[in-house]
């Protein structure tokens, strides 16, 4: 088992911090390049109770997070437990930061799955609901969250127009 050695702990934590900062930063191409591939490709029949809201208080899509959430407390365990693997642990943090920062932004604000953000308009939180309404307009790009890129052809085009959303 590791020990912890508080004096080595305090000299890394400039580490600590930008290894969980560097990761947070990089969970957003990893999270596009994951809802592009695995949530509209081998996970589709989970992710596609998102496209299709039934009502429910819970969607299959809501697994994703749960699996992903294990992924990253097993890394976290191993950092914790295992000599030479500690940089797992503020990796870890980081992942769990950007974890939460999704779960308000998509479950909170966007889907108001939640009601804290009820009847609010922040600008910034606005245009990323827009970015993520196209999304599932158009069951494709832009595929992420908190820094979506919009492709150039939908750039300018209403969110709400009057075609059928395309079939997922």
């Amino acid at each position: 088992m590791a020990t912890v050695d508080v004096y080595r702990w305090l000299v890394t934590l400039p580490s600590a911090v930008l290894a969980a900062f560097v990761a947070f930063v990089l969970m957003e191409p990893i999270t596009a390049a994951t809802h592009r591939f695995v949530m509209h490709g081998v996970g589709r029949r989970l992710h596609r109770s998102h496209h299709v809201p039934t009502g429910a208080r819970f969607e299959r899509n809501d697994l994703f997070p749960v699996m992903f959430a294990s992924i990253v407390m097993l890394g976290m365990w191993a950092g914790f437990n295992s000599d030479g693997l500690e940089v797992l642990v503020p990796i870890g943090v980081g992942v769990t930061l950007y974890g939460a920062a999704y779960a308000l932004v998509h479950d909170g604000w966007i889907h108001q799955r939640v009601g804290w953000f009820a009847n609010r308009r922040v600008a910034t939180l606005d245009r990323l609901a827009e970015a993520h309404r196209m999304h599932h307009r158009h069951n494709g790009a832009p595929f992420g969250m908190l820094m979506p890129i919009v492709p150039r052809e939908l750039r300018g085009r209403p969110v709400d127009c009057h075609e059928p959303p395309a079939r997922f």
